[in-house]
């Protein structure tokens, strides 16, 4: 898979995240997050991002109030059939957190966010890699570059 540790391409993730993980979302900085998410919108799969990325705000909740309340909302916006967000995950999956969301922990999400990102690991990272957006992010960033 292609790197993104040569230069200019250390927009899309921090220094220190690049040197071990070439290709993980999760590691994006908040402007190559951005154009990844705006790829993924183009393809109409933006619910993979933002779901990854709501499990990992849910992670942080210390009120379990809230992280019930939340589980709750994550599961009507991303995981039950037919939700607006729906994510593709099997059945077993599915199920699994719909009976984990009843007592819901930190990590009653986990299974999911682990196929998602293996889906966006596996499928959209390395075509976003390829894709005009990328190219031309990378385009200004070297004029921006050779400008600066």
């Amino acid at each position: 898979m292609p790197s993104l540790i040569d230069e200019p391409q250390h927009f899309i993730m921090d220094q220190d995240d690049r040197k071990t993980n070439k290709n993980i979302p999760q590691q994006f900085t908040p402007n190559g997050l951005a154009t990844f998410r705006n790829f993924l919108k183009s393809e109409y799969s933006d619910e993979n991002i933002e779901f990854w990325l709501t499990c990992e705000d849910y992670k942080k909740i210390k009120s379990s109030f809230r992280l019930s309340s939340r589980a709750k909302k994550i599961y009507e916006q991303f995981i039950k059939a037919e939700s607006p967000k729906e994510i593709n995950i099997d059945y077993h999956t599915r199920e699994q957190i719909k009976r984990n969301v009843k007592t819901p922990t930190m990590h009653c999400f986990d299974d999911a966010q682990k196929i998602v990102y293996g889906l966006m690991e596996r499928d959209s990272y390395p075509r976003f890699l390829r894709s005009d957006i990328y190219r031309t992010l990378l385009e200004n960033l070297s004029a921006d570059a050779t400008k600066g």
